[in-house]
Order: C-alpha cells, then sequence, then structure tokens
C-alpha cells in the first residue's frame, strides 16, 4: 500500500495544479484508513527501542480518550528507522499504575503511510477517572502513560487543574519548565502552538542544534518532530495527563496566513505541498482523533474540549483559515487596512462555529483557546507613535470588535481567552476597544509566554514602565520563560505565571512568579 502510494504522488508530480492537487491529497486519509487494515508482520524483534518517542494521550471526552505512539527506533532517519511494512502495535488501558486490572485492548496496525503512528480511540471508559496505557510491538513494550477522562457533561465537578504553554524552540533553550509541571499534577496541559519550529540548524542558537536544513519534505517534518519528542522532560510530561493541541505557524512555516507565505515569490503549489507535509506529520506525531487526520491541504483543529459544567474550552485555529496580515505585516498604527471588514482571523465558517457553540454553552467558564494576543497592545508605548502588531488580532479589528460584542451582548458567562505565540507574560482587561478605559471589561486575557523560545528573558523588561502607562487594558507584562498553571472553581479562576530562572543550561529553577484571580461573575483579573 505504500508503495502504491509514492507511486501515484510520483505520476502527478509534473501536472500538478491547485485543485489536482488538493482533490489527489484527499485520497490520502481513505489509503492510510483502509492500510489499518492490511496484512500485518507479527513477528518483529527490535536492536533498539521502537518507542523512542514515548507516549501520549490526547483530546479527552467523558468516555475516553486518544493514546499515541509512534515506531520509531531510529527518530532522525527516514520513516524512523521502520522497515516499509506493516505492524502490529497491541495496546492496553488499566485502572492501575501496575497493568494489573485492564480495563481494555486491542491491536493497531501501523502503517508507513501513517509513519507507523498509533492513535488508539477509547470511548467506553468510565467519566472523571485515571487510567494507565501502554504498548507492545513484537519483543518491545513502551513505557506506562496516565490519562483522565472527563467529567460527565452534566457534571458538576468542584475542580480543574491544568498548564498552558506554547512556543518551545529547541534550539533556544532547554525544556526545563516540564520538570515542574509534572510535578504540578495537572489535569490537562493546553499546547497553543508553535510546538516544533521548521529553521535550519544553527539558526535559532546555540544551545542545541536542530537536524538538518530548513524542513519542506515530510521527511523533514517528521525527523523534527522526533528530535523535539526525544527531549526526556517533554516525552515525560506528554505521559503524565492528556494534552490538547492546536498549533500556530512553526509548525508550518512562520507567519504564514491561510493559503499565503511570509515570503515574497513563493510558489504556490510548493507552498501548498509543503503545507501537506506539515499537516501529516502534525497528525502523525500528535494525540489526535480520526476526525482530525488530514485531507490533503486541510486539517480541522477548532474543537471544544468540556470539563462538565464547570468549563467549557474552544479551541482555535487562527492560522489555516485567515487573510493576509494587513500593512505587509509590518507593526503599525491600527489604520484602515487594520479596520478593514473583510480581515478575518477565524475565517466564515470556524466563526459560525464559535459563535454557536459559545451560545448553546451552560458552563460556568467559557474558554478560546488560541494562539495570537487579542488585547490592542501599542508595543511603542508612546501613543503618540503607536505600533500594533499586525500579526494579532489588532490586524484583524472589526472582526475582534465583533467578537467582543458579541459575548457582551449575550452574555456569555465568563469568558476567558488563553494565549501563547507572543515569547512573554501578559493579564489583558479585554473590551470592544481596549484604548478606552471608559469601556467596560468584557474579558480577561492571560497570555502564556514561551517555554523556552527567545532563551532566558527578564523579570523586567525594558520599556516596561511606559508600556503599562500608555496601555490601559495591560494589568501584567514579563518576558520571562515558563508556563501559566491554572486552578479553576465555581467561585473563582487562578492564573500562577511560572518561570524559569535559566533555560540555557541544566539545572534551572522553575518558580510561581506572580498570580491572578478573576471571580465568577466578574470580568476583571486581579492580582492575588
Amino acid at each position: 500500500m505504500h508503495r502504491s502510494i509514492e507511486l501515484i504522488s510520483q505520476d502527478v508530480q509534473d501536472v500538478i495544479n491547485r485543485r489536482g492537487f488538493v482533490a489527489f491529497s484527499g485520497l490520502f486519509a481513505s489509503l492510510a484508513i483502509a492500510s489499518r487494515q492490511a496484512n500485518a508482520d507479527t513477528k518483529q524483534s527490535f536492536s533498539k527501542n521502537p518507542f523512542s518517542v514515548g507516549v501520549a494521550s490526547g483530546d479527552p471526552d467523558h468516555r475516553g480518550f486518544v493514546i499515541w505512539t509512534r515506531l520509531a527506533p531510529e527518530p532522525l532517519e527516514p520513516h524512523g528507522g521502520m522497515p516499509l511494512q506493516n505492524l502490529p502495535v497491541d495496546w492496553q488501558v488499566a485502572t492501575d499504575d501496575q497493568m494489573k486490572n485492564v480495563v481494555a485492548e486491542g491491536t493497531h496496525i501501523a502503517t508507513p503511510a501513517l509513519g507507523h503512528s498509533v492513535h488508539v480511540e477509547l470511548n467506553t471508559l468510565k467519566p472523571d477517572r485515571w487510567y494507565w496505557y501502554r504498548f507492545r510491538c513484537g519483543d518491545a513494550e513502551s513505557v506506562i502513560g496516565r490519562a483522565r477522562t472527563m467529567p460527565h457533561p452534566e457534571s458538576n465537578p468542584e475542580k480543574l487543574r491544568f498548564a498552558v504553554t506554547s512556543c518551545q524552540n529547541f534550539e533556544q533553550g532547554l525544556f526545563t519548565a516540564y520538570e515542574q509541571m509534572a510535578q504540578d499534577e495537572m489535569d490537562l496541559v493546553f499546547h497553543l502552538g508553535d510546538y516544533i519550529y521548521e529553521y535550519a540548524a544553527g539558526r535559532n542558537g546555540k544551545v542545541r542544534t536542530h537536524h538538518g536544513p530548513e524542513i519542506e519534505t515530510l521527511d523533514d517534518y517528521r525527523s523534527r518532530y522526533a528530535q523535539y519528542r526525544s527531549d526526556e522532560l517533554l516525552q515525560n510530561m506528554h505521559a503524565q495527563c492528556p494534552w490538547v493541541v492546536t498549533w500556530d505557524d512553526h509548525e508550518f512555516d512562520n507567519n504564514c496566513a491561510g493559503e499565503i507565505s511570509e515570503q515574497k515569490g513563493v510558489d504556490a503549489v510548493d507552498f501548498m505541498r509543503r503545507r501537506v507535509n506539515a499537516y501529516q506529520a502534525y497528525y502523525e506525531m500528535m494525540p489526535l482523533r480520526l476526525s482530525q487526520m488530514p485531507q490533503g491541504s486541510d486539517l480541522r483543529l477548532y474543537r471544544t474540549s468540556q470539563f462538565g459544567q464547570l468549563a467549557n474550552f474552544m479551541v482555535l485555529d487562527t492560522r489555516q483559515y485567515r487573510s493576509d496580515q494587513p500593512n505587509n505585516d509590518r507593526k503599525s498604527p491600527l489604520n484602515e487596512a487594520a479596520w478593514d471588514k473583510n480581515q478575518s482571523m477565524l475565517g466564515r465558517k470556524q466563526r459560525g462555529w464559535l459563535t454557536q457553540k459559545l451560545v448553546q454553552s451552560k458552563a460556568n467558564w467559557n474558554v478560546l483557546a488560541q494562539q495570537v494576543m487579542m488585547g490592542m497592545v501599542n508595543r511603542s508605548g508612546n501613543p503618540d507613535d503607536p505600533s500594533y502588531s499586525m500579526d494579532q488580532w489588532p490586524g484583524y479589528l472589526h472582526e475582534r470588535k465583533q467578537m467582543m460584542e458579541f459575548l457582551r451582548d449575550r452574555a456569555i458567562a465568563n469568558p476567558v481567552v488563553l494565549t501563547g505565540d507572543i515569547h512573554s507574560n501578559w493579564v489583558n482587561d479585554l473590551r470592544c476597544d481596549d484604548r478606552n478605559e471608559e469601556e467596560s471589561t468584557i474579558a480577561t486575557e492571560f497570555v502564556a509566554t514561551s517555554l523556552s523560545s527567545g532563551g532566558n528573558g527578564s523579570e523586567k523588561p525594558r520599556g516596561l514602565d511606559a508600556l503599562l502607562a500608555n496601555n490601559p487594558c495591560v494589568k501584567y507584562h514579563n518576558t520571562e520563560r515558563g508556563y501559566i498553571r491554572c486552578e479553576v472553581t465555581p467561585q473563582q479562576w487562578k492564573s500562577d505565571y511560572m518561570a524559569v530562572d535559566d533555560v540555557l543550561k541544566p539545572g534551572g529553577k522553575t518558580f510561581q512568579r506572580v498570580s491572578y484571580v478573576v471571580e465568577s461573575g466578574t470580568a476583571k483579573a486581579e492580582r492575588a
């Protein structure tokens, strides 16, 4: 089956066009699914650990979750060092960490078409429970991972604890924060994008080095994910609890906007071919459901994740459907291009889905888990020479204003926005127009800094006083590395900003820098 896919790709290589390419690429999912049913070699012996990139779980609901692994004894080599043949992978789920009380088990066929990745969807488990899982293939056995189901949708949980992170550049820093995060005993992790970086080896620093050139082929993307997953702290955190993931831009190409490259003169078909490779590798390497399998150059990531009646998370994709950034993606004043009614961050279909989910939600807290900062922050700190990021929501002001008005007019309960991308911490009051302090606050935005990208930051970055003085929406800001640890109850949302003192060498310490709380029924965050 894998050979037939390769041959079809070669046949159309020279006659490809945009429509034909995407239509052909849509065959990928059906071919990959069919190949799972193909005959598999049951007698396999490994000289190296085929579970070198670890295990993971994700996208939990009240009936189950996804458990994931990938066979890769040589993770940086083409095909992960695996033969081009189907292999059976046995899996087990138990109620104890010794795997004695097995409640679900089966066999999944790992295929070359999906990079020998394994995605098992569980849907017969009990709600609000912790489980343990493992995989076996031939004479090899994986580590044991831990996952949990969500509470029943009609239940009223007393508490949820989760972490928010993004932006983990392998070259620019160590993944030190995951060590403390694992000790925090989280129910969930939300990763809001830039799980990998696509740049060539050596471009981003000397802490450690990427493998290979800037990634473009499927093997390139697979190898880059495998290199990131080789990090023991990242592997361990994936094994601790379920993750809910979405991407930003570096999983494909920096500052991409829909089908438009940041760089000028890039061939549109080449760009979309690269996106197919990026999206396939993302699916292969993440604990995603079958419904997220890419259809050619498209992969639907926007979805909900519900923790009983306590919190409803709307996971967004602000990269795949957006229109091109205004003002040539340069920091600019909020001019006519930024207010253009045709500018969209979400795209029509995703925005319609979002408003429907918000109206239908019965949750106490309604959370937008998304990528780029929603606060209208003048980054210059100078009111006479304002400068706003056009890659963030200020470049899409008409749609942003409509969203804020929708949350206000429909009286959506306790809206909170979780954001990544910007390599710095922020706590922002969100209004229809954040520049007008007289307007009522509609929601709070908690922006998580990078886990490692940018190297060591600062508790008090240059120009902080001017930035705070000239941006009434900003309550807190620094540029340290770390993550946000959230604890949510029916009465209160608490966000602890966890900071790492040094990501440039081993031994860095993670500590709680500051905390902010939002009381249920209010929109503003206050320092704890």
